[in-house]
C-alpha cells in the first residue's frame, strides 16, 4: 500500500500542472457564464448563447490548433525532420472525415477509421523518400507532394466531392457529441480530452527508448546509424504518428468549421504549425499547446481592435517573441529555470543568515 501511495504521488506530482489545467478548463464556461453573462451553471448546457458560448468555440480552435501543432513538432522539434508539407496531413483528416460523412454517409467510427488508413498512407508516401533525401531536400519533396494535393483537391473533377476552390460544405454532425452548433459544450469537453490525451502520449513516446533514438536522430542521425539503429524505422514512426495525429485535427475541424477550404492544405497552413512551435518552444511538446493559445488568441484580437493592421502587429510580436524569447515560451523558461533555482536558493541562505543572526544578538 506505501509503495502505491508512494507511486501515486510521484505520478501526482509530475502531472500536478497539467491536472491543475484541466480542471480549470473544464471549469472555465462556467465561470466565464456565472461572471460574465450573469447567468447559471444550467446556460453553459442548454447552449445558450453568450460569452461563455463564443469563447467555448474559440478554445475548441485553440485545442484543433494545438492538436495540429504537437504533431508538427514532434516531426521537427524532435526528430529534426523539417517538412514543408505538414498541411497536407490535416487537410487529408478534415476532406477524408467530411466526404465520408457527407458522400458516403458512413457511420462516425468507420469514417475514423478511413482517416486514420488515410494518415498512414500519406505518412509512407512521405517516407518513401527518406533514405533518399535529408534537410532542405526533404522539405522540398513534401513540400511538393503537398502542392500537388493543394492542387488537386481544388479541381474541377473532385467538385462534387470536395467543392473545389470554394471547399466542403454542408458536412452533418454524425453524433450528438460532435455536434458544435447545437452541444457546444459536449465538443468542448470532446476536443479537450484528445488535446491533453495526444499529449500525455507524445510526452510518454519522447521519455520512451524510441524517443531517445528520435533525439538522436535530430542530433547526429549518422552516430545512431554508427551505434547500431535503423533511422528510416524511427523516422517513419513519427511521421505516422504526426500524420494520424494531425489527421484528427482535421477531423475535428470538419466538425466544427461550416466549410473545409483549401487553405487548410496550403503553405500557408504549414507555416501556422512552424510559427506555433517556434512561439511556444521547438521540441518542447508542451509549447505547441501554449503557442497555439498565444498565436490564436493574437490572431482574434489583434484582427477585432485593429483590422487591416493586425497582420502588421501580429508579424511586429513575432519579431518580438524570436528577440526576447529565443527558445519559445516553455524553452526559454527550460533554460532559465535553474538561474531562477539558484536564485531562489540563494535568497533562502542570505534571509536564514540574517534571521539565524539576529536569533543569536
Amino acid at each position: 500500500m506505501t509503495t502505491l501511495a508512494a507511486g501515486f504521488n510521484v505520478w501526482f506530482k509530475k502531472r500536478r500542472l497539467l491536472l491543475i489545467a484541466t480542471a480549470l478548463l473544464v471549469a472555465f464556461p462556467f465561470i466565464i457564464s456565472l461572471v460574465i453573462d450573469g447567468n447559471g451553471l444550467g446556460a453553459v448546457i442548454a447552449n445558450d448563447d453568450g460569452n461563455a458560448r463564443f469563447l467555448q468555440g474559440l478554445a475548441i480552435e485553440i485545442f484543433i490548433l494545438a492538436l495540429y501543432a504537437i504533431s508538427y513538432d514532434l516531426i521537427l522539434g524532435v526528430t529534426g525532420l523539417l517538412s514543408f508539407g505538414h498541411a497536407m496531413f490535416f487537410a487529408v483528416g478534415a476532406y477524408t472525415f467530411g466526404i465520408m460523412l457527407k458522400t458516403h454517409e458512413m457511420n462516425w467510427i468507420a469514417a475514423l477509421l478511413v482517416v486514420v488508413i488515410a494518415a498512414v498512407l500519406q505518412a509512407v508516401l512521405f517516407g518513401i523518400v527518406l533514405p533518399r533525401v535529408k534537410g532542405i531536400t526533404f522539405a522540398l519533396v513534401t513540400l511538393g507532394l503537398a502542392s500537388v494535393f493543394w492542387i488537386v483537391i481544388q479541381s474541377s473533377d473532385l467538385q462534387q466531392w470536395a467543392g473545389a476552390e470554394i471547399g466542403l460544405q454542408g458536412v452533418q454532425p454524425p453524433v450528438w457529441f460532435l455536434d458544435t452548433t447545437n452541444e457546444r459544450f459536449a465538443f468542448y469537453l470532446v476536443t479537450l480530452a484528445i488535446v491533453l490525451g495526444t499529449y500525455v502520449i507524445y510526452t510518454w513516446i519522447v521519455d520512451s527508448p524510441a524517443g531517445k533514438v528520435l533525439n538522436a536522430i535530430r542530433e547526429n542521425e549518422d552516430r545512431a546509424l554508427m551505434l547500431g539503429y535503423n533511422t528510416f524505422w524511427f523516422k517513419l514512426l513519427a511521421l505516422v504518428v504526426a500524420s494520424i495525429t494531425a489527421s484528427f485535427a482535421g477531423a475535428l475541424h470538419a466538425m466544427h468549421q461550416p466549410i473545409v477550404t483549401p487553405n487548410v492544405a496550403s503553405l500557408g497552413f504549414t507555416v501556422t504549425a512552424l510559427l506555433i512551435i517556434l512561439i511556444g518552444g521547438v521540441g518542447t511538446i508542451s509549447g505547441a499547446l501554449i503557442g497555439a493559445a498565444v498565436f490564436r488568441l493574437l490572431q482574434f484580437y489583434l484582427d477585432r481592435w485593429y483590422g487591416a493592421a493586425s497582420e502588421l502587429l501580429i508579424g511586429l510580436a513575432y519579431v518580438l517573441i524570436v528577440l526576447y524569447l529565443p527558445y519559445g515560451i516553455v524553452g526559454t523558461w527550460r533554460a532559465r529555470a535553474f538561474k531562477i533555482k539558484a536564485g531562489r536558493e540563494r535568497l533562502k541562505r542570505l534571509f536564514g543568515a540574517d534571521s539565524s543572526t539576529s536569533a543569536e544578538e
